[in-house]
């Protein structure tokens, strides 16, 4: 069957819609007028019809295709499957590309043409396109008559093209299902479409390899990873070992710092390196491990509290409450007391930070529909980032991240729940926090509990009253409701329709010993849990402490500072903590903008246990601020934590580095707030973690 590549986008975009859709929106995924659209519907109407489908039209609301389910997926199966004889501009751009990127060699544009079934003059033109797509990546295209056109650029900036095309043009859900289901039956049939040549750049079977790699370290990462970020590993795991196996390896140099080999992250990326060698028998270089290191760095996805307690977090603190503050001022909202979003967006820009940094692409399928539905914020938004980092090109998919976050804190209700659900998101906390909090404005007795595409396995359904998901279930047997991360009007009715009121009560004495031994164990430690936080707790409140100080620099006052806390048995040695501060502050300044205060902070193993005190100077030192600024410095705020300490004492750590600079009032408690005044403060700080992890 003869299909043009309008007719196969339009049946690809109304076959993966659960609701009508409207012409217009599809002319603007097409790029072609409505007119048009509406001509190419009568020869999809044709495809559908031998299908046994058909077109529902209603005006004013859109399109839908009826029929069995099992006659959608027949012709889903051959739009993936089909040789087509047309592709679209973007289609066959991104063959070229994927063309340009596996090749060694220079690629004839004779051998191109051919392939694509264009003229030479139509691959010369894409090329011009191309060009413009690889510019901001470093890379550059080189033609010569008789020479053909290659690649020319960083290895690392291919490996990022590489992993962008494939995260850009393959749907998430899609590529969980491939890595993890039919490869051998998909490898077997003989497919050509623009996705196949992606999928090309890497061995299949090295895939399912890879992820197994990478599921026996995941457990040691102290934070989960988004689904969208651990499909971007894995490809580009797999990008990586197919380049070393053809003899093109990323060298070290100055684009690797060295304190990356002293981060967490850089021991796992280690084990997976050692994992890669042992299976496909190659060698992996230092500049390799580094790579991975930032891509891990650049991926992970911080708890709700975020561990702002590390290396550059407090300034993210920073450059968030000041993004918070533009935004506010330019919506007329008053945001410096929602401790939600300021947790959510430190967690959100620290890795965020670290993309920018190393020029990495993030993906973001729902951008298109964010600065449709919230084009003012997106706009705010957008100059708001310009102010708070100028140093940094942030992409609108960044931004629209920070958009959920926001309109997730303007969307959020009352808290007055009576029934449980369950949102399913496949990728970052953007996505499920506006969800969830649709949801509670528009179902206020209907309590949601966030979980990834991959962490559904673990959950029993029959806990809650209704599962939501933003993506397919496709292994799932039981109801669900599908929905966009935005939630239309007729999503909402949908959910009201499908909650299961009555769910039965199980009885005590039905309760199999095997349930009865894991809450048995779940219980144990649960308050395991709990013992860590109180005694973390104690520990920091008890010690805590303000003390004047005489010193004519910051490195005397320091050293003052500590030789007190090691008479009290928190430090055992002042000189290598204060060691310690000197190098955390030679990374970045410690003081905070526009405040007489400085936090000096760092995780040593001559700290015996976790503290926070303050120190008032008698004299007020310079010191070099966050923002590159330098302050008046006249109370020295000083935190300390073992080098091994709980992720439970890194938490409360946390709260109270983001307690310090989350508005104007705490900044003025914190620079002249009397002792008993601060310790009241930090008591009901600590007590909302307590209040919040149900701590009795």
């Amino acid at each position: 069957m003869y299909i043009t590549a309008r007719e196969r986008k339009i049946l690809e975009v109304i076959l993966l819609s659960e609701e009508e859709t409207t012409v217009s929106s599809i002319a603007k995924i097409l790029n072609v007028s409505s007119r048009t659209v509406h001509r190419d519907l009568k020869g999809v109407e044709e495809i559908l019809k031998s299908y046994g489908l058909s077109l529902s039209k209603q005006s004013g609301v859109g399109i839908l295709v009826k029929g069995s389910s099992e006659n959608k997926e027949k012709l889903k199966l051959f739009l993936f499957s089909a040789s087509h004889n047309e592709y679209t501009p973007d289609e066959r751009q991104t063959i070229i590309l994927s063309s340009l990127l596996e090749s060694l060699e220079p690629v004839k544009l004779v051998v191109l043409a051919s392939d694509l079934n264009v003229t030479i003059a139509t691959v010369s033109n894409d090329l011009n396109k191309i060009e413009e797509k690889i510019e901001p990546f470093g890379l550059s295209l080189i033609r010569k008559r008789g020479y053909g056109v290659e690649l020319s650029g960083l290895e690392t900036a291919k490996r990022k093209v590489m992993s962008s095309l494939i995260l850009d043009h393959l749907d998430e859900f899609e590529f969980i299902s491939f890595i993890r289901e039919n490869i051998q039956k998909r490898s077997a049939m003989d497919m050509d479409t623009a996705t196949d040549r992606l999928l090309g750049l890497v061995d299949k079977k090295k895939l399912i390899i890879i992820e197994s790699i990478i599921d026996d370290v995941k457990k040691e990462l102290p934070y989960p990873i988004a689904d969208s970020a651990y499909i971007g590993l894995v490809v580009h795991l797999a990008l990586a070992t197919e380049r070393i196996q053809q003899g093109v390896e990323i060298v070290l140099d100055d684009r690797f710092p060295d304190q990356l080999l002293a981060t967490k992250e850089y021991k796992i990326a280690e084990k997976i390196v050692l994992g890669l060698e042992t299976a496909f028998q190659i060698s992996v270089s230092q500049g390799e491990a580094s790579y991975i290191t930032m891509h891990l760095l650049g991926a992970k996805l911080r708890n709700e509290q975020g561990d702002i307690f590390e290396e550059t977090a407090v300034q993210v603190g920073y450059t968030a409450r000041k993004l918070i503050q533009y935004v506010g001022n330019r919506m007329g909202y008053h945001f410096e007391n929602n401790i939600d979003l300021y947790q959510g967006l430190i967690a959100h820009l620290r890795p965020a930070i670290y993309r920018m940094k190393q020029y990495m692409k993030i993906s973001n399928p729902l951008l298109e529909r964010i600065m449709e539905d919230y084009h003012e914020l997106f706009s705010i938004i957008q100059d708001g980032v310009e102010i708070v980092f100028p140093e940094f090109i942030v992409p609108k998919e960044e931004i629209g991240f920070l958009v959920m976050h926001f309109a997730s804190a303007m969307l959020k209700g009352e808290e007055n729940k009576q029934m449980n659900g369950l949102v399913v998101c496949s990728s970052g906390i953007g996505t499920s926090k506006i969800l969830a909090t649709k949801i509670q404005k528009e179902l206020p007795w209907l309590k949601t509990k966030n979980v990834s595409l991959f962490d559904f396995e673990q959950i029993n359904p029959k806990e809650y009253s209704i599962i939501i998901s933003t993506v397919p279930l496709k292994d799932y047997q039981g109801e669900y409701v599908l929905v966009s991360p935005i939630l239309s009007q007729a999503e909402i009715e949908r959910i009201k329709q499908s909650v299961r009121v009555d769910l039965p009560d199980q009885p005590k004495n039905d309760i199999h010993l095997s349930q009865r031994n894991d809450e048995g164990k779940d219980f144990f430690a649960r308050i395991q849990r709990n013992n860590r936080f109180t005694s973390a707790a104690i520990d920091i409140l008890s010690g805590y402490f303000i003390q004047k100080l005489r010193g004519d620099s910051i490195e005397s006052a320091l050293l003052a500072a500590c030789e007190t806390l090691k008479q009290r048995g928190i430090v055992n040695d002042a000189v290598k903590v204060v060691n310690h501060l000197a190098e955390r502050e030679a990374l970045s300044g410690l003081g905070i903008p526009e405040t007489t205060l400085s936090l000096y902070h760092t995780r040593s193993t001559e700290v015996t246990k976790p503290s926070f005190t303050m120190y008032e100077l008698e004299k007020p030192v310079k010191v070099n601020a966050m923002d590159g600024t330098e302050i008046s410095n006249k109370r020295i705020l000083l935190m300390l934590s073992p080098q091994e300490a709980s992720e439970e004492t890194l938490e409360i750590l946390s709260q109270i580095s983001a307690s310090i600079i989350r508005n104007e009032d705490s900044i003025h408690l914190y620079e002249n707030g009397e002792k008993d005044a601060l310790f009241d403060y930090l008591c009901n700080e600590i007590r909302d973690i307590f209040e919040n992890k149900n701590i009795h």
